[in-house]
């Protein structure tokens, strides 16, 4: 995979497709680039250019865990960007990705066409900061290997557990398993600090908001809550839970184009589309 090194700092990326709109993946916390491999095949064939890329700390080296926060982030994602000259995206963000991607749309409304916020909030919430208490002890003594079990227990419906368990354990043994711990605590406490809820209200950039209806991580309510605070935002519920961007990759990426599209200057092509709420 391609890297930029950008002021001392190594960023992992790729770009596939050649279409005239380019549809830029924002990764949640701990996630690599195998994050979105359910999605770019079809954002590919849609006739999309599709960016993706690993947060700072991730795998590269050049981490600084206590300048860490969600809009710093957003600042790293706009550095990469204009290394790459690309602008006039459709930017799509899941979980602390959905995160990273208020702070650009606030800071950088610009360079966006679309906004598509997934399994995210804008602020956690007493809940969500529990959680991630307990992560991060898990990881202090355990390591981020043995965290990610504890989140597929959170991440996933029910359901997966009965239908897809082979799969669910090759997820824990590759997601984020080489992450330094000091940079998963860095990102972990810029989740925990990040509340966009006041600056929300002066966002003008179309946006969607994609919540799991049994997300038991970032809740519905979180999901709504967010969806209220952006002017004239979407929201779509789906089946599934934090991760359904794995568990029901057909239905989610149906939506993600659906919007994109209404939102877009070149027309879809792809069959995904026919029909699409």
């Amino acid at each position: 995979m391609p890297i930029v090194c950008i002021k001392g700092i190594e960023f992992s990326y790729e770009i596939e497709g050649d279409g005239p709109e380019t549809i830029v993946l924002m990764n949640g916390l701990a996630d690599d680039l195998s994050a979105w491999s359910a999605q770019v095949p079809d954002f590919v064939a849609a006739g999309y250019r599709v960016l993706r890329f690993e947060n700072r700390g991730v795998v590269a080296p050049g981490w600084l865990p206590r300048a860490c926060t969600t809009a710093s982030l957003a600042k790293d994602a706009k550095a990469l960007l204009d290394k790459l000259k690309i602008t006039d995206i459709h930017l799509v963000g899941a979980s602390m990705g959905g995160m990273i991607a208020q702070e650009y749309a606030l800071a950088f409304p610009e360079d966006l066409r679309s906004l598509t916020l997934c399994c995210t909030y804008a602020a956690p919430g007493p809940y969500c900061r529990r959680v991630f208490r307990l992560w991060q002890d898990i990881a202090r003594e355990m390591g981020v290997a043995a965290v990610m079990r504890a989140v597929t227990l959170l991440a996933f419906s029910q359901d997966i557990f009965h239908q897809r368990e082979t799969m669910l354990l090759g997820l824990e043994a590759t997601i984020a398993s080489g992450q330094p711990v000091d940079a998963y605590l860095g990102h972990l406490r810029a989740i925990q600090s990040h509340d966009a809820r006041r600056r929300l209200p002066s966002l003008r950039v179309p946006s969607l908001v994609i919540a799991g209806a049994e997300d038991a991580l970032v809740p519905v309510h979180l999901a709504k809550e967010l969806h209220a605070l952006i002017p004239r935002a979407k929201l779509t519920v789906l089946h599934g839970g934090h991760m359904l961007l794995w568990e029901h990759s057909d239905a989610f990426n149906r939506r993600v184009l659906a919007f994109v599209g209404a939102h877009g200057a070149a027309p879809l092509r792809h069959a995904l589309v026919a029909g699409a709420c």
